[in-house]
């Protein structure tokens, strides 16, 4: 027997190796994956959308009257007080008449006058009629309707012959105004105290009624506008905490949600998709509000308007959540070396963790991105 072994010994020992080499070619490796725990600890979810600065207190000042605007001095920045000065508007001049135009004027007074010569003798045949039939009416010998015709006769020919005189006044008028007269100056004053936000138009000029002039607001009390999708504005209220990002600052701003508007309006988005927008209008807390007086009217910021919050939530990286055959959440916990497929429970979620409400505990070690080669049992090994 021994000496078979003998003999046979290099043959065996080949044998050996290659069964080796087999099971060391055909054993599963490991996959490399990357982890992460399940911790606990503050967790908050929000919506973020766009917003803008405005002052709190916002006026235009507008032209009150059509003429002539002198030049506004005031610059951007510049503090003005209630009922201040701001420019002067000279009523437009007349119009000078053209030698044309002043002879056609001449003939419409021409025919103007004839028009109420005419009326006034009309009228004077009128009331003559009139005497005559009340006169027979009295008597008996005229009926009703023919003296009720000749007092309207009078009543009209009254009429005519005033139309005609304020025609022939108003014609006289025009000939006789003074050649570029102007109307007296009405002073412009600012409506609240402030600063000057901006001039909207500063040079001298002609300006029409109701065009804007400046805008006066008070840029130590700003507010802030934003945009939201009518959907995402449904699920906040009035007192949610907001953080204001993105403002140029290293922290963030709080402040909180005053109003939240009770009507939408049509947008239009980058893509071409109609949005319906509700502006909701959030105010500075008091520890912010000497930052947010670094801020101007009209400034861009990022704001995210928390609707949940929680300072102990037990927490799992999103990027560990897949979704099972059934549709539930699902992920992989490390187990010995071994990828265990476990399914669990989500509450919240936001843009970083997942809630944890059931089939996770503190400390668990859970596989982040697993890729759809892994299987539960598969054997795995960290990064």
């Amino acid at each position: 027997m021994w000496d078979k072994v003998k003999r046979w010994r290099w043959a065996m020992a080949g044998a050996a190796m290659l069964l080796l080499g087999l099971v060391y070619a055909f054993w599963p490796a490991s996959v490399p994956v990357d982890t992460a725990r399940v911790t606990r600890g503050a967790m908050a979810v929000g919506v973020t959308d766009d917003g803008v600065t405005r002052a709190e207190d916002y006026y235009i000042v507008s032209a009150p009257v059509t003429g002539y605007l002198s030049r506004i001095e005031l610059e951007a920045g510049d503090e003005v007080t209630r009922g201040a000065l701001i420019t002067h508007i000279t009523g437009r001049p007349s119009t000078p008449l053209d030698p044309r135009s002043a002879q056609e004027l001449r003939g419409a007074l021409a025919a103007a006058q004839a028009a109420a010569s005419s009326a006034q003798a009309t009228l004077a045949q009128a009331r003559s009629d009139r005497a005559r039939a009340e006169e027979l009416a009295r008597r008996g010998f005229l009926p009703r309707a023919q003296l009720e015709a000749a007092r309207t006769r009078v009543a009209t020919g009254e009429a005519a012959l005033a139309q005609s005189r304020a025609e022939t006044a108003r014609i006289r008028a025009m000939l006789g105004q003074p050649v570029g007269s102007a109307g007296t100056p009405v002073p412009v004053r600012a409506p609240a105290s402030g600063s000057v936000l901006s001039v909207i138009t500063e040079s001298e000029g002609v300006i029409a009624e109701g065009a804007p002039i400046m805008t006066i607001g008070d840029p130590q009390k700003i507010e802030v506008v934003v945009d939201l999708l009518s959907r995402e504005a449904v699920r906040i209220k009035p007192g949610d905490r907001v953080e204001i990002t993105q403002w140029g600052g290293p922290a963030p701003l709080i402040g909180r949600v005053e109003q939240i508007e009770p009507f939408g309006k049509l947008k239009i988005s980058a893509l071409g998709i109609e949005e319906q927008r509700v502006n909701v209008i959030v105010h500075f807390d008091e520890n912010a509000a000497k930052e947010a007086a670094r801020l101007g009217h009209g400034y861009q910021v990022d704001a995210t308007i928390i609707r949940w919050r929680r300072p102990d939530a037990l927490r799992v990286p999103i990027g560990a959540l897949f979704r099972g055959g059934d549709g539930g959440w699902r992920v992989f916990v490390v187990k010995g070396g071994r990828a265990e497929e476990r399914a669990l429970a989500i509450g919240q979620m936001n843009d970083t963790f997942g809630e944890v409400t059931k089939g996770l505990a503190e400390g668990d070690e859970v596989i982040l991105n697993p890729g759809n080669a892994l299987t539960g049992g598969a054997r795995i090994k960290a990064r």
